[in-house]
C-alpha cells in the first residue's frame, strides 16, 4: 500500500512539473516579450529548436531583427595618398631621395540613418581620406562626401546622392540595460553583411581611446557601451542593434592584445552619435555643452565623509569660474546623482547625459549635500562661458580656400598670433582629404605664406591659389612653435 502511494505521488510530481514545463514553453514559443519589471523596450523572439533525445531547446530568434538592419549597414572604404621617400636610397647611395605618393586603403562599416543618404560612421574610419566609397548590401557602389567629423567622439557624417535607401530606426541608448540581447552588424576583414549576437555586458565603459588634444579642441567623451558581441577589424562604424531592429550603439573598438577580437566590444551611444550628427548637419560642428565642474569617480572613503549610505554618484571637487555648475548653484563637495531624470555613478556617464545637450539648454542635476539630496536647475554652456551655439558654417563656394585646400580654414585668432609671435596667419581646422592632406601637413598649422606672400585671411588663400599653376611652397607654425615649409601641387 505505502509503495502504492509513493507511485501515485510520484506520478503526481512528474504530470505537475510536465504541465509547468508545457506552459513555460508555451508563454515563449512563437511570442514578443516586454518585460515591464526590467524596463525593457526592445521585445527578443524566441523558437523552439529539435534538441537531443526529441527535447526541444527554446532560443532567441534575432531573423527579424537583422533582416530589419543588413540592408541600412554599408561598407566603407577609403583611399589615403601618402607622400614618402625611400630611405634605403638615402642610406646606401648617400642622397636625399624624391618624394614618392602611393594610396593607402582602408575599410569599416557605416550605418544609413535617412533614406535620402546620410550615413553616420567612425571619424577614425574616414579621417584623412582623399576618397571614400559607399558599398550598399545591394552591390551598388557610391562615392560619398564627409558632412563633418568629431574626434571627441570618435564620430562622422557621410552623405552619398542618393534617395530611398533603407535605413535603420534610432532607439534610446538610456534604456539600454545589462545583460539585454544586441546584434552587431558590419562588415569585418571585408566580409560584408555580417550579423553576430551577445548581450550588453556594461554601460558608461571608458577605455582611453581617444586622446586628448588641446590644440585641435578635442576633448574626449568616453561612455561606451560594452558587449559581447564579435567585432573585428572592419566593424568600425557599423551598428550595434536591439532585438527589435533599432540602432542603439555605433561599434567602435575591440578589448585586445591581438588586433582581433578576444571578448569584448565597444559602441558609442546612439544617444551621443545622433546629438552629434544632428549638430554637424545643422552647424557643421558639435555643439558641445559644459556643466563647469572638476570630478571625479566615488569611492568609499568619500561616500563615508558626505554621508552617503552607499558608493553612488560623481564627486564635485572643484568649479569652472563664471561656468554654469557655479552659476545655478552647485558648490565643491556636492555629488551629482542625476542629469535629468538618469542616474549618473561615475564620470563617463555624466559625460555621457552632459553631451546629449547643447549651450542653452537647460537641464535638472540632483545633488547631494549636508545629508539631503536637491535639484537644481543648471543652464549649460559653451566652452567660451556663453548660452550661444556656435553660428552656423556657410558651404564653401568651389573657388574658396577651404575648397581648394580640402580643408576648413579660417583667420587665425588674436591670441593665437601674440602667443606665437607673429603678425598673420589662417589656422587649418578641419582637413577632409585631398591635396593638403597629401602633403602632410597637420590639422592646427597655421599658414603663414604661400611662396613668399603673406596669409592673412582664406580669401588670401583662394586668390594666390587661384594665380599659380604647378607647385607652390607653403610655409607656417604649429601651435607648438615648430614652423614648417610644404610643397604642394597645384
Amino acid at each position: 500500500m505505502n509503495t502504492m502511494k509513493r507511485a501515485i505521488g510520484y506520478f503526481g510530481m512528474a504530470l505537475g512539473g510536465g504541465l509547468l514545463a508545457l506552459w513555460i514553453h508555451g508563454q515563449f514559443v512563437g511570442t514578443s516579450h516586454i518585460s515591464e519589471t526590467l524596463g525593457r523596450t526592445a521585445p527578443v523572439n524566441y523558437v523552439s529548436l529539435p534538441g537531443s533525445g526529441g527535447a526541444s531547446i527554446v532560443v532567441p530568434d534575432f531573423t527579424e531583427a537583422a533582416e530589419r538592419t543588413v540592408n541600412a549597414v554599408v561598407h566603407v572604404t577609403t583611399e589615403t595618398m601618402i607622400t614618402q621617400r625611400d630611405p634605403l636610397q638615402e642610406f646606401f647611395w648617400g642622397y636625399r631621395a624624391p618624394q614618392q605618393q602611393h594610396a593607402r586603403q582602408g575599410a569599416g562599416s557605416g550605418v544609413i540613418i535617412s533614406d535620402d543618404g546620410y550615413i553616420v560612421t567612425n571619424n577614425h574610419v574616414v579621417e584623412g581620406a582623399d576618397k571614400i566609397s559607399i558599398h550598399l548590401n545591394d552591390k551598388r557602389m557610391l562615392e560619398a562626401r564627409v558632412i563633418g567629423r568629431d574626434p571627441s567622439t570618435d564620430i562622422a557624417l557621410l552623405k552619398v546622392d542618393a534617395t530611398e535607401l533603407p535605413y535603420m530606426a534610432y532607439g534610446n541608448s538610456d534604456d539600454v540595460r545589462v545583460g539585454e540581447w544586441v546584434l552587431a552588424v558590419g562588415n569585418p576583414f571585408n566580409l560584408t553583411s555580417t550579423v553576430t549576437a551577445g548581450i550588453v555586458s556594461a554601460k558608461a565603459r571608458s577605455i582611453n581611446l581617444l586622446q586628448r588634444d588641446d590644440t585641435r579642441e578635442i576633448f574626449p567623451i568616453e561612455s561606451f557601451i560594452q558587449t559581447d558581441a564579435a567585432v573585428n577589424p572592419g566593424n568600425s562604424g557599423g551598428a550595434l542593434v536591439n532585438a527589435a531592429g533599432e540602432l542603439i550603439g555605433i561599434n567602435t573598438a575591440i578589448a585586445s592584445q591581438t588586433g582581433t577580437y578576444a571578448g569584448y566590444s565597444f559602441a558609442v551611444p546612439v544617444n551621443i552619435a545622433k546629438k552629434v550628427t544632428g549638430d554637424l548637419l545643422e552647424f557643421g560642428s558639435v555643439q558641445r555643452a559644459y556643466i563647469g565642474v572638476s570630478i571625479s569617480d566615488m569611492d568609499q572613503t568619500i561616500a563615508k565623509e558626505v554621508g552617503l549610505d552607499r558608493i553612488r554618484g560623481v564627486y564635485v571637487k572643484g568649479l569652472t569660474e563664471d561656468g554654469a555648475a557655479a552659476a545655478s548653484g552647485i558648490q565643491e563637495g556636492d555629488v551629482i546623482l542625476k542629469v535629468g531624470s538618469m542616474t549618473v555613478d561615475n564620470v563617463p556617464a555624466l559625460q555621457e547625459q552632459v553631451g546629449k545637450f547643447r549651450p542653452g539648454n537647460s537641464v535638472a542635476v540632483s545633488i547631494w549635500r549636508d545629508g539631503s539630496e536637491r535639484t537644481l536647475e543648471v543652464k549649460l554652456r559653451g566652452k567660451d562661458g556663453t548660452t550661444k551655439v556656435a553660428a552656423v558654417k556657410a558651404v564653401a563656394p568651389e573657388n574658396s580656400a577651404g575648397s581648394m585646400l580640402g580643408a576648413e580654414v579660417e583667420s587665425a585668432s588674436a591670441d593665437e598670433l601674440r602667443a606665437l609671435k607673429i603678425a598673420n596667419g589662417v589656422k587649418v581646422t578641419s582637413i577632409n582629404g585631398g591635396r593638403l592632406r597629401s602633403s602632410g601637413i597637420r590639422e592646427g598649422f597655421i599658414i603663414t605664406r604661400i611662396d613668399q606672400q603673406p596669409v592673412r585671411t582664406p580669401e588670401d588663400i583662394a586668390r594666390i591659389l587661384d594665380q599659380k599653376r604647378g607647385g607652390v611652397l607653403i610655409e607656417g607654425v604649429y601651435p607648438n612653435g615648430v614652423k614648417a615649409y610644404y610643397g604642394l601641387g597645384i
